[in-house]
């Protein structure tokens, strides 16, 4: 999930939302503001109901970036780089580069997220019964309430042992401790995610017949962006299993052929189209990229209009390149691939382009991994 802008650095880990927080949010405080509040509290100003959906929404999102980043801490604390934190529709997520180096590193990396929200739970929920407890009856209550509710529930859905959840690490941590396979463990947690996500969208359609409204498909939605994630997961689980201890230099296309950013999109088509063999050409100065241009991005651009467009305003952006070194693992790079569109990633040696590694590399790299398996029988070749 990308970032559609950044918020800064916070612990120096670059923090970014995406723009389908804004529709939660909305969501949220309106159904605090227009409905809940209301019902709980009548005989308030608007304005009041306003503010405190508003401040109430506010904090949530507060609270689901500590949750986010006590794991990008304490993923750093144990070895693994942070790429950064995107806040979005369903919640959040770290972007962790590497994996957990053994399943006690995955036990804490995975267990501090629920046990934050824990945490803010007890200290919304202690504070809204110290109020209570000294007389006070009112909107301020309501939404301390509201916010300790929400921060245990998220803890416990967290805690769920079923991939890409918390609980879903934390399963994983269990069942590679076990076994001493972490790729049987990851397949075992994502599939619990497939059945958790399978039962989530039962639930909320029998919830939606039976007159629940937003709520059945809410949580139906929620079942099937699990379904997703766990499936994509084992697919990288098991695509992982297949490339440990393959190096990007091990698959990249060494020196690839190279364009300037300002060659117009006229003169590619013209005199290099044909020349090139492959779908995606780097763009360089001086022998550092600049940008990443594809054949569909070239045919997106109107015939009538070749002739003045150049390959850089086409192109992927030098910000948005996914960039590798040689030496780097081939594991590190695969959750990077989808940063950019393109789905490229350009080798470099002290920032002069080297190579690329392209889609059918990972799949041709796959292939002689599981070829290798087969003749050797599962045990490592030589």
């Amino acid at each position: 999930m990308r970032a559609s802008f950044r918020l800064g650095r916070i612990a120096g880990v670059p923090v970014g939302v995406n723009w389908s927080v804004l529709v939660i949010f909305v969501l949220i405080a309106w159904l605090l503001s227009a409905n809940q509040f209301p019902r709980t509290y009548p005989g308030q100003p608007v304005v009041a109901y306003v503010l405190a959906g508003l401040a109430a929404a506010v904090v949530f999102f507060l609270g689901l970036l500590a949750h986010e980043i006590s794991h990008a801490v304490v993923a750093k604390r144990n070895g693994l780089q942070v790429n950064g934190i995107t806040l979005w529709l369903l919640g959040g997520v770290a972007e962790l580069r590497g994996e957990a180096k053994d399943p006690g590193a995955e036990l804490r990396i995975a267990g501090v997220g629920p046990l934050v929200s824990l945490l803010i739970g007890f200290f919304f929920g202690g504070i809204a019964m110290l109020l209570a407890l000294a007389g006070a009856d009112g909107l301020l209550l309501g939404a301390l309430a509201w916010l300790a509710g929400i921060n245990l529930l998220l803890a416990v859905f967290n805690v769920l042992p079923a991939a890409p959840l918390d609980g879903g690490r934390l399963l994983r941590a269990a069942v590679w401790k076990a076994t001493g396979d972490r790729t049987k463990a990851s397949v075992v947690a994502a599939r619990a995610g497939w059945v958790l996500g399978a039962l989530l969208i039962l639930l909320g359609l029998w919830q939606f017949l039976a007159g629940a409204g937003f709520g059945g498909l809410w949580l139906a939605l929620i079942g099937w962006f699990l379904i997703g994630a766990a499936g994509m997961e084992e697919r990288q689980a098991r695509t992982g299993s297949a490339l440990r201890g393959v190096r990007v230099a091990d698959v990249m296309t060494p020196q690839p052929q190279t364009a300037s950013g300002q060659m117009t999109v006229a003169d590619f088509v013209d005199h290099y189209l044909f020349a090139y063999r492959h779908s995606a050409l780097p763009l360089t100065e001086e022998g550092r990229p600049v940008g990443l241009v594809t054949l569909d991005r070239v045919r997106g651009v109107p015939a009538d209009r070749r002739a003045g467009t150049t390959l850089g305003e086409v192109a992927c952006r030098a910000d948005e390149l996914v960039l590798a070194t040689p030496e780097e693992p081939l594991n590190d790079l695969l959750p990077r691939l989808s940063e950019c569109a393109d789905g490229r990633a350009l080798v470099v040696t002290e920032g002069r382009l080297v190579g690329i590694v392209s889609p059918s590399d990972i799949s041709r790299a796959v292939q002689r991994s599981s070829l290798r398996e087969q003749m050797t029988g599962g045990r490592p070749a030589g």
